[in-house]
């Protein structure tokens, strides 16, 4: 009788079922897991923002806070030593966040005139999920109050939604 070498056809599929049954039940927890990281990322960037916003309010008095979320970002070729910020780039955030989407979210930010002010005394900075149930879960919202707010269906929320805790 002749010595068998390698597998069976029975023995390779078993191997291919066993391996899908672990890719079936990692799968799923894999995506709550990057979505979860996507909201931190998300809360963590509309933190940036506000800090931001503030500092842009302190050294821009005249104009008060960013008009958009370009202007808290820099110049096209970037940030670097020596160069001036302008209130059209600042220099606060990195230009990915400037561009407006960050870590399958997408943020905006806008300052206002309110009260007869002759600068932008109030800002809203929303920030909403790419792709909802895939990228993220919820919205989040923040403003000159410095609270950030969300939304759990991922839409745009308000100052009256949730705040984080």
């Amino acid at each position: 009788m002749k010595k068998q070498k390698g597998f069976s056809l029975i023995e390779l599929l078993i191997v291919v079922a066993i391996i899908l049954i672990i890719a079936a039940i990692a799968i799923p927890n894999l995506m709550r897991s990057r979505m979860a990281a996507n909201e931190s990322s998300a809360v963590g960037s509309v933190r940036t923002i506000n800090t931001a916003e503030v500092s842009y309010a302190a050294a821009f008095p005249d104009t008060g806070y960013a008009a958009d979320l370009v202007s808290l970002g820099g110049p096209v070729g970037g940030c670097t030593p020596g160069v001036t910020a302008t209130t059209g780039a600042a220099c606060y955030i990195d230009p990915t966040l400037a561009a407006g989407q960050k870590s399958g979210y997408k943020f905006g930010a806008a300052g206002a005139k309110s009260g007869g002010s002759t600068t932008n005394n109030t800002y809203t900075v929303t920030s909403t999920p790419l792709g909802v149930g895939s990228t993220g879960n919820r919205g989040f919202y923040s403003d000159q109050s410095g609270v950030i707010r969300y939304s759990l269906d991922g839409s745009a929320p308000t100052n009256a939604s949730s705040p984080l805790q």
